[in-house]
């Protein structure tokens, strides 16, 4: 760990200086394009005021012979597209790929002054933070880059999952974390071949009643993972998300692991089909009938202390922290959604 004087200094000669706070940027779905292909490559044009992000996905689901011109794809891409208020993210190879350096020294000189954020798969610990963090200094000052590029870690081995509060701390680069369900189901040796979701097989069965047939509930696989995620992501002021949900032949199992995922903190989740796009704006945008009581609250407690009854409901100060992040949710999603800004009041 750097001491506190020297953690937000550059860490090359002319690099920017790092974020001193996260960019205050709606991400509800992060939206992946397979940039080796040039039909999903033209459709990004009108995908960008569909979506919160876009990414250029190098890594997994690109066949080894197709990862250079990914990577080509992707700077042709970046080049020819204004984003405006949408994010432009990359997701390159792992570091011990032989893809991982070309991504990097490509990528960022040929678009790096229009790129967000570099998803990084399977991390395992802070000194993969750290490498990639000097590699994107070194470059930022090379090629003149004035705005600091984020790192976004993949939480996808049992070792990252480990280490996850060191990977939070590592740099002021960070922008966040997601959970990668099938890498980290394989790493731990979980016997499940499904990406993300429940499975009928993890369950907890009602208590023996005589005469009466037990009840079996299914449980959720990554509670544990998504807590300790979030937990480690909030202490250090980073976003957490949920990754891939691969089963785009049923949308109430993608919608009901998102929406786990969002009321326990995450921010946003992956979309890998068109059709998990719209649920995932749904499910991360926040309930109207939950904004509308939040709004009463900060209401009734201007300066957030004291006890008032709302609707037979005790609420203090800290039922007003709770009513705080819907409200700046809210508020946040109405900048962007004109319907949802009416449907809020905002």
């Amino acid at each position: 760990m750097k001491s506190p004087r020297s953690f937000y200094l550059p860490l090359a000669i002319g690099a920017p200086a790092p974020f001193r706070e996260n960019p205050v940027r709606l991400e509800r779905m992060i939206h992946f394009v397979p940039p080796h292909l040039e039909k999903m490559r033209a459709k990004v044009p009108d995908l960008v005021a569909k979506v919160d992000v876009i990414l250029g996905n190098l890594e997994d689901a690109i066949p080894s012979d197709a990862k250079e011109a990914a990577r080509r794809g992707f700077i042709a891409m970046a080049k020819d597209t204004e984003f405006g208020e949408t994010g432009l993210w990359t997701r390159v190879n792992c570091l011990n790929s032989p893809w991982f350096l070309e991504d990097i020294l490509e990528i960022v000189p040929a678009v790096g002054h229009k790129l967000d954020v570099i998803m990084l798969p399977k991390v395992e610990g802070p000194w993969d933070i750290h490498y990639l963090d000097q590699l994107l200094a070194q470059l930022e000052a090379k090629h003149a880059i004035a705005r600091p590029i984020q790192i976004h870690a993949i939480l996808e081995t049992a070792e990252g999952v480990k280490n996850v509060e060191a990977i939070a701390a590592a740099s002021p680069r960070m922008h966040g974390m997601s959970l990668g369900p099938a890498d980290l189901a394989a790493s731990r040796g979980m016997k499940t071949t499904r990406v993300g979701g429940g499975h009928p097989h993890y369950m907890v069965l009602s208590d023996p009643a005589e005469g009466q047939q037990r009840t079996a509930h299914q449980q959720d696989l990554w509670h544990y993972t998504v807590a300790k995620m979030v937990d480690a992501c909030l202490s250090y002021g980073l976003k957490p998300f949920y990754g891939p949900f691969g089963d785009f032949s049923d949308p109430q199992a993608c919608e009901s692991q998102f929406r786990n995922a969002f009321l326990m903190g995450c921010l946003g989740a992956w979309s890998l089909h068109p059709s998990q796009i719209d649920i995932a704006k749904r499910v991360f945008s926040p309930d109207p009938q939950e904004v509308a009581f939040a709004l009463k609250i900060l209401e009734a407690m201007p300066d957030g202390t004291g006890a008032v009854m709302i609707d037979g409901k005790m609420q203090d100060d800290a039922t007003w922290k709770q009513a705080k992040v819907i409200v700046d949710l809210a508020t946040q999603v109405a900048s962007k959604d004109p319907d949802l800004a009416q449907v809020y009041g905002l």
